[in-house]
This record gives structure tokens, C-alpha cells and sequence, in this order.
């Protein structure tokens, strides 16, 4: 990025909200045609800042507030019950109500508090530097292959002997596990070279588990920047089949996908059971995977976002080889009825289902108000994100994912040593006032289940408003 620099930004910054691009420049036609309206103005003109600009954009983020508190003040003042809201009304106390907790539960926005908190995150990081931290263990990778290579060679040996069940089993074990390997690439947190260590990602995804890497890329870096924003993060975009906040309600735009995500009947009726359906649709996520990378690559996007010129042709050789080699070789050639066809594919599939829940685990049963752009980045990531508690001898088996917080403050840092920052980010946590959180597995999907079933209560709720703004003839129905 050095060479695309033009300046140094001294003090505090208030940084637009990503995947949010784009600045404030004039076109060499507008800039003459404004160089002289100025000298017909002579030295009364004034100029527009950028300190203007994001000083109204806050004037207009404050004047919401103030309707919307005016709205539940209202709304309080005349007693009203919840099924007898609009829809709307409801949906606005229902994020407020988030909204509040967090101004309750979080250290102050204000910018002196947001500043120490930024230095002290800082002063953590470069210990972490210095320590070494960033250096990966290279050992721990070999140690790994030897895992990597008895769960494919047993996955081989199942084959060859006809037991199919069991070696779809041992097939959807490798899967689990290399992809672990595979995120360490898409971070650059193997070798920190961008070509190896994106052929090693590629390599393992796109050809072993037929998955884009460069689909998974440039969607996990929008999701490290801004994690559970409703509007932004394409990894809590899941309607009709989740909904982790009373925001998508309102149907919301993504920003990163370009599309709306319409919350209809079908939403209403999906989402009332989504604490009841969360495992099924994990066992099955891996085919939704398989479709938004097949997506991804014959779209435009894929040339985008940090892609390079080889990127994309490799990676649809890759995906190509992986669904010529498992596909046809192994399902249509190697396997020889149908439902046994069947069976392979679902049970390899439904094994990876752990990594699937170990992914959302971390995050669906989090905040996802957005409470101010003046919100520093480690705050929101500990305000978004929990880890997972195990035994050290275990984390092999969560891969480094269960030090989601600690992973989401410092992304690049190698998953085996993520375990010997833990007691640092504890420190740092008790020094700011952010609340360190972090479950046992079993505790942890618990949480999950009570977020989901939380916001399949407002789904109930929701239907109602809907029902009594029918009965009644008023305003506010979808």
C-alpha cells in the first residue's frame, strides 16, 4: 500500500464505516469551473471539509436517536402493548432496546475513553510484536500433515475395501480439519508471503474441498472489519433462515452482496423456528458453500478485492480438478448405487457440520447494534465476538477458532499461538472495561440457541403486529 500513500493522518480519526470507499475530490473541469466562481466571489467563498461533512453526518446520527427515544417515549407514555405496535414501531424498540444494553454494558463512547482504550490496544500489540508472536510455528504444521495424511489414507484404505459409510466418514474429517490450514493462508499467517501462502489456501480449499478461497477472502475481510453489522457483515446475512438481530426486520440492504434481504411471509414463518432448525441447516451449510464460490468466481466480483491476475483462472482449475476428481471419479465411478451415492455425500458432508457451528459459535449469540462510527476497533471486536474454553490438548480439534476474540483483535497472528495470548487480551480486557467473554462449547452453543430463539420471539411478536394492524385497518402493515 506504500506506494498509493499521499499523506500521514495526525490525532484522532474517525474512520468511515467499511465496506464504505470513496473520497472527496474534484474532477480537473469542476476544480476550474470552481477556481473561478471563486474569483468572481472574491474571499467570501467558503470551502466544504471533510471535518464539515462527517461533523453533519454525526449532527444526522444524533438527530435519529433523538426520534427514535422521542418514538419510545411515546410509545411508553401511552402504555401501549407490544402486539399493539406497527410492525415498525416494534422493530425500532426492539433494536433500541439492544442499542441500550450495550451504552449500559460498554465503556463510554467519548473520544477521550475510545482514545485510551486505541492506545492501549497499541501498547498490546507491539508486545505481541516483539515477543515474536507473529512468527509462525512451522513444527506445529508438521504435526498437522501427519493428522492430515492418516485421515485421508484411512478415508483410501475404507474405500478400497468397499465400506463406503465409513470412509465418507474419515473424507469428512479430513475435510474438517485441513480447512484450518486453509484460513491460516486466506490470513497470510503461514509464510506472510501473499503468492505462497494464497496457493497453499487455494490448493487446500478450491482443489481438496472444492470451497473458494477467493470467495472466503473477500468476504471474512469485511467480516473482520465490521463483525455482526447487520447491514455490512455477509456472515450474519443468512434470512429466511437466520436472523441474529430484530434489524433485518426492516429488510435490509447488504452492502457487500448489493441486495436486499426482503423480510417476507416466508421470513416470518422461517423465523419463529430457527432455534429448532439451526443444527439441521449446519449439517447441510457445506452445499450453500459450494454455491456462493461457484458464484463468486463467475462473477465480476472475483476479479475485485484484492484479487490478482492469477487468481481467479487458478482457482476454477483447482475447483474443476476437485469436482472431476470427487464427482466423477469418486461418487459417479467409485461408488456404485445410488443411494449409496446419496449416502457418501450427505454423511462427508454432515461431518464437517462441527466446523460450521464452531464458525457461527462465536459470534451469532453476540451484539450486533451498531453503536457509533466513534466506536474503536478493539472495543467492537470484544463487544461482538467470545472465544470457546478447552483443554489445551483439544484445540486441535477447534483448530485455533475458538480464540475467535483474541483471533479477531490480531487476525495475522498464527492459530497456534493464539493460546499463549489469551491471558494478554484477559489483561487488556480488566485494563479498558471490556467484558473478556468467553463459554465452555456446550455453554457456548447454548448461548446460540437462546440468541436464536430470542429473535424467533420477536418474530412471534412481530406476526402479531402485523395480525392486529390487519384486524384493525391501521397504518404500518408490511
Amino acid at each position: 500500500m506504500d506506494k498509493y500513500r499521499i499523506g500521514r493522518v495526525e490525532g484522532p480519526w474517525i474512520s468511515m464505516t467499511p465496506p464504505i470507499r470513496g473520497g472527496i475530490f474534484l474532477t480537473l473541469a469542476d476544480d476550474s469551473t470552481s477556481a473561478s466562481e471563486d474569483d468572481s466571489r472574491g474571499s467570501d467563498t467558503s470551502e466544504t471539509t471533510v471535518e464539515d461533512i462527517m461533523e453533519t453526518q454525526e449532527e444526522l446520527k444524533v438527530e435519529i436517536r433523538k426520534r427514535a427515544a422521542a418514538r419510545k417515549a411515546d410509545i411508553q407514555s401511552r402504555n401501549i402493548e407490544d402486539h399493539h405496535l406497527t410492525p415498525e414501531e416494534y422493530t425500532e424498540k426492539m433494536v433500541q432496546k439492544e442499542l441500550d444494553d450495550d451504552h449500559r454494558d460498554y465503556p463510554s463512547l467519548d473520544p477521550e475513553t475510545q482514545r485510551h482504550i486505541a492506545s492501549k490496544y497499541k501498547e498490546l500489540h507491539q508486545r505481541i510484536k516483539d515477543a515474536g508472536l507473529y512468527n509462525c510455528p512451522y513444527s506445529e504444521y508438521g504435526k498437522e500433515l501427519i493428522r492430515y495424511s492418516i485421515l485421508f489414507g484411512l478415508f483410501i484404505v475404507t474405500l478400497r475395501a468397499g465400506w463406503y459409510i465409513p470412509s465418507a466418514v474419515f473424507l469428512g474429517l479430513f475435510w474438517h480439519q485441513i480447512m484450518f490450514t486453509a484460513h491460516d493462508g486466506g490470513h497470510l499467517a503461514i509464510t506472510h508471503n501473499f503468492a505462497i501462502d494464497t496457493i497453499i489456501a487455494m490448493f487446500i480449499a478450491d482443489f481438496c474441498c472444492g470451497l473458494s478461497i477467493g470467495w472466503w477472502k473477500s468476504s471474512h475481510n469485511v467480516h473482520h472489519l465490521v463483525p455482526n453489522h447487520p447491514e455490512h457483515d455477509p456472515d450474519i446475512q443468512n434470512i429466511p433462515f437466520f436472523a441474529t438481530s430484530p434489524s433485518f426486520f426492516k429488510s435490509l440492504r447488504s452492502t457487500y452482496y448489493d441486495f436486499v434481504y426482503v423480510w417476507d411471509a416466508a421470513a416470518n414463518i422461517v423465523g419463529q423456528y430457527q432455534h429448532i432448525s439451526y443444527y439441521p441447516i449446519m449439517g447441510i451449510a457445506r452445499f450453500n458453500l459450494h454455491l456462493l464460490s461457484w458464484l463468486h468466481l463467475l462473477s465480476p466480483r472475483s476479479a475485485s478485492f484484492g484479487a490478482v491476475a492469477w487468481t481467479k483462472p487458478t482457482e476454477i482449475v483447482f475447483m474443476c480438478a476437485h469436482w472431476y476428481l470427487f464427482g466423477y471419479c469418486l461418487v459417479w465411478c467409485t461408488i456404485p448405487t445410488w443411494p449409496l451415492r446419496i449416502a457418501f455425500v450427505l454423511v462427508s458432508y454432515i461431518i464437517t457440520m462441527g466446523l460450521h457451528v464452531q464458525i457461527t459459535l462465536s459470534h451469532f449469540a453476540m451484539s450486533t447494534s451498531d453503536v457509533s462510527v466513534a466506536e474503536c476497533f478493539a472495543q467492537r471486536q470484544l463487544r461482538t465476538t467470545m472465544d470457546v474454553d478447552c483443554p489445551a490438548w483439544l484445540d486441535w480439534v477447534h483448530g485455533g477458532l475458538q480464540f475467535q476474540a483474541i483471533h479477531h483483535l490480531f487476525p495475522r497472528v498464527p492459530r497456534h499461538n493464539l493460546r499463549k495470548l489469551q491471558g494478554w487480551v484477559k489483561k487488556f480486557s480488566e485494563e479498558v472495561g471490556i467484558e473478556y467473554k468467553i463459554y465452555g462449547f456446550a455453554d457456548g452453543n447454548r448461548k446460540v440457541i437462546g440468541r436464536l430463539g430470542e429473535v424467533s420471539k420477536q418474530v412471534e411478536m412481530l406476526v402479531k403486529c402485523q395480525k392486529h394492524m390487519a384486524a384493525t385497518g391501521e397504518s404500518g402493515l408490511h
